[in-house]
């Protein structure tokens, strides 16, 4: 998905929701910060989208412009309506997220997560490409080490996930200045 699309999926949901504020909650998320991102961290056709003040509105989004419909078919690209709960965040996420607006977006605000706060969401689910997108935002310097594990505490998980997710950020900087 490039930036484009991105807007086009945010001037969309606003109009279907009757919202000026749509969250970006999942991978696509990093072109609010990076709208000239790797494509190697672009390869989703999905962005993972909510209404910030009428969230219930995700499912009527989701039946809109959602994977399989219409919009899918026509632009192979699509909003896969979600809920905030969706991805384990830090606190204080809120606050950090990062503004889409411009005439692309049509007054319509897209709010995309930190790319810090991104990357907590992607150590915590662990699936295999959860883990390859964080390596490539270590290896693209796009995410600092310390600011993860700042935000690692800020996040409430059980022990064991809590090491587990410390593990991953270690090892992908492992080897690396960065930090």
């Amino acid at each position: 998905m490039q930036r484009s699309e991105l807007e086009h999926l945010i001037r969309a949901a606003g109009s279907i929701a009757n919202e000026s504020e749509i969250v970006i909650i999942g991978s696509q998320s990093i072109l609010g910060q990076f709208p000239d991102a790797p494509a190697s961290l672009l390869v989703s056709a999905e962005a993972d989208v909510f209404p910030l003040h009428r969230p219930q509105l995700s499912d009527l989004i989701d039946g809109s412009i959602g994977e399989g419909s219409p919009f899918h078919e026509l632009y192979g690209y699509y909003a896969q309506g979600v809920d905030e709960k969706t991805a384990t965040l830090p606190a204080g996420w809120r606050q950090r997220l990062v503004k889409i607006s411009n005439p692309n977006t049509a007054g319509v605000t897209g709010l995309c997560l930190e790319v810090n706060d991104l990357a907590i969401s992607k150590y915590v689910a662990g699936r295999d490409k959860d883990r390859a997108f964080t390596r490539e935002l270590a290896k693209h310097g796009m995410i600092q080490r310390d600011a993860l594990l700042n935000r690692e505490r800020e996040t409430s998980l059980p022990a064991e996930l809590r090491k587990l997710v410390r593990a991953r950020i270690e090892r992908d900087f492992k080897g690396s200045a960065s930090g």
